[in-house]
């Protein structure tokens, strides 16, 4: 057999693009020749591991995917577990709020949006409680994914009043007492996340200080003539490559790296996004050593305990024991 035509075979697919430079098919990961302009359903060309945007297309294939019912609060779908999860490609018309909803689960672990499902009284009695500022504690018959929608739609709205950011991961083990208690509840519960945060970032004042000595020290040092003319060169080409190396440690870990960039010769400031939450950590160029997770890691904090590529079990195992607590959002 001739391996290279295989190789070198070509086919069309219809494949939804959700933003980066990779595209993820049944199959394989494929590398984009050329990014389209916005997320979307597109034909793509592929040849080996290329895609090549062709033309935007309606969706194919939804049917043949897993799927996910739930209720919306924004662009995210409130399923079972009273997890909340991003939805991609929600029609240009905003659903109503807490509409209920079907999506899709694509095969890298995404949810595409479906279809709207049909109400129910519920949704409109759910929906005047969170006009009228009540809780749902004399509503009977409200499904289990539509009260933590309500709950979760109750702390997006104290967020943006108190000017306290949070992601729903964070707001998970709030959500029964939420619903039976309303707004009072949203706003302690947001309050005890700024001062979990506050506390952390005290405990983090000691780290900081001394990764500045650390730096200075470091400048001193590269302030000083250097004997190679293509030391500046070597610089880079570690930098490129621990770039990638951090890449593959989070993917080789279920996350997904969104960028990258050097903060200087010995650290990187690493965005990914994992369990559909985003995160920013500033991680060692060389070792891949955590500097500085981005998340509450105990008191005092334990960040240097924990590489790149482990750091996403940790965050995993704070999510499904509701103590994640997220010291930047961005």
């Amino acid at each position: 057999m001739d391996y290279r035509k295989f190789l070198g075979k070509e086919e069309e697919r219809v494949l939804p693009y959700l933003g980066g430079a990779f595209l993820h098919a049944a199959d394989r990961r494929l590398r984009l020749a050329t990014e389209p302009a916005t997320p979307g359903w597109y034909r793509f060309r592929i040849k080996g591991r290329e895609a090549t945007p062709v033309a935007p297309v309606e969706p194919e294939g939804l049917e043949s995917l897993p799927s996910v019912r739930g209720h919306l609060v924004g662009e995210r779908l409130v399923r079972e577990g009273a997890i909340a999860e991003h939805v991609h490609f929600l029609p240009e018309e905003e659903p109503a709020r807490l509409s209920p909803c079907r999506a899709r689960r694509w095969h890298s672990g995404e949810l595409l949006f479906d279809s709207l499902d049909f109400e129910s009284e519920a949704e409109e009695a759910v929906r005047r409680a969170l006009e009228d500022d009540a809780s749902l504690a004399q509503l009977k018959g409200v499904p289990a994914t539509l009260r933590s929608a309500f709950s979760y739609a109750v702390l997006e709205a104290q967020s943006r009043r108190l000017a306290i950011p949070a992601a729903p991961a964070e707001l998970r083990p709030h959500l029964v007492s939420v619903a039976e208690l309303g707004r009072p509840e949203a706003e302690r519960a947001l309050r005890a996340l700024a001062a979990e945060r506050a506390l952390a970032e005290r405990e983090m004042v000691e780290l900081r200080r001394r990764r500045e000595i650390a730096d200075r020290a470091r400048q001193h040092v590269e302030a000083q003539p250097r004997r190679e003319e293509g030391r500046g060169r070597n610089w880079r080409t570690a930098e490129a490559d621990a770039m990638a190396r951090a890449e593959l440690a989070l993917e080789a870990a279920g996350a997904r790296m969104r960028s990258v960039r050097a903060l200087n010769r010995e650290n990187l400031e690493v965005i990914f996004t994992f369990m559909d939450e985003r995160f920013i950590s500033i991680v060692n160029r060389d070792t891949l050593q955590v500097v500085d997770s981005g998340i509450c890691l105990g008191h005092p904090p334990s960040d240097n305990l924990v590489t790149l590529e482990s750091l996403p079990s940790v965050i995993k195992e704070a999510i499904d024991t509701g103590r994640l607590v997220i010291l930047r959002h961005a």
